[in-house]
């Protein structure tokens, strides 16, 4: 634990030297694969983790002390690195991010719990779709035709995971999508708010907003942790902080076409652990659905760097 703070630290202080890049790294690139290796082992951990307390803790439970440790890290952050990133004059819009952030890991949460880790996965790849739909009703952007096609794939890719033609949809993929969506808004706050207030302030708002939530809903089906659970409430909070602080990191060195192509990795590998762990079967199916939700968020991020170009 006391490693993870060292490192942590050490993440934060590097972030504002804008010089800096991974060690034995040729091109930004390359230290960009390398932020996004660190983010897809994490975010692996953190769902091996949340699907080993979720068979004890319920749901809320879990979000509470992910941001009650949270909290403790990044204050002994910012401990060592100063409060001046602390300030903020968009408190309300941190507010009302976090009221999102914290649907989207509820349906997260509870997705892990019920169905194959895969699936979760591969379902929190509508995320950039429902932003384009977020986008088009809350900002009145307009729809272009590739954002068109953007959702056309994203639409017929979960559809192909989900297949309800053929099987009942379980509650939990309804979930994890109605998360996905969440996220979605969350994201589009986070860039607002982003412009103004630092990484750090961010994250620690997060943790500060959502532990009350947490705890409020936890109270009428509260557990006492005990053991191992203890392990795993730490490594759910510190791989969750490390996972987006690498992404974030890894996006700042390179193009997101580049990155979120990475991202999609996510996607065998959590097969490949569910496969060993949990003896969840992979299905063609969910890669071909993936595939095209890959395909739909491909397009949609060519076009937003056309545009951006243009």
């Amino acid at each position: 634990m006391f490693n993870f703070f060292k490192i942590t630290c050490t993440c934060a202080k590097v972030s504002n030297n804008k010089h800096y890049t991974m060690p034995n790294t040729n091109s930004p690139i390359t230290a960009a694969a390398y932020w996004m290796l660190i983010t897809l082992i994490s975010f692996s951990v953190l769902a091996v983790a949340v699907r080993e307390l979720t068979k004890s803790l319920g749901t809320a439970e879990i979000l509470f002390f992910r941001s009650l440790f949270g909290l403790i890290i990044i204050a002994f952050i910012v401990y060592k690195t100063g409060t001046k990133q602390l300030k903020t004059r968009h408190f309300k819009k941190h507010a009302l991010r976090n009221v999102a952030h914290f649907l989207g890991q509820y349906g997260w949460v509870t997705g892990i719990a019920f169905i194959p880790l895969a699936d979760v996965f591969a379902l929190e790849f509508t995320t950039p779709i429902w932003a384009v739909i977020i986008a088009a009703v809350m900002l009145k952007e307009k729809i272009s035709r590739a954002r068109i096609a953007a959702l056309v794939f994203g639409i017929i890719g979960v559809m192909v995971i989900l297949q309800p033609s053929t099987h009942a949809i379980h509650p939990a993929a309804l979930a994890v999508l109605a998360g996905a969506a969440s996220y979605a808004l969350s994201h589009t706050l986070t860039k607002s708010i982003a412009q103004f207030d630092s990484p750090v302030a961010i994250i620690f708002y997060m943790s500060l907003i959502q532990l009350p939530m947490a705890f409020i809903l936890s109270i009428t089906n509260w557990v006492m942790p005990n053991g191992i659970m203890w392990l795993w409430l730490v490594t759910v909070a510190a791989c969750a902080l490390l996972a987006h602080y690498c992404m974030a990191k890894a996006l700042s060195l390179a193009d997101a076409m580049l990155v979120i192509p990475l991202d999609f990795l996510r996607l065998p590998l959590i097969m490949l652990v569910g496969l060993l762990l949990y003896n969840e079967q992979p299905e063609w199916s969910l890669l071909a659905g993936a595939s095209l939700m890959l395909l739909g968020n491909y397009l949609n991020l060519k076009y937003a760097r056309t545009t951006r170009n243009s």
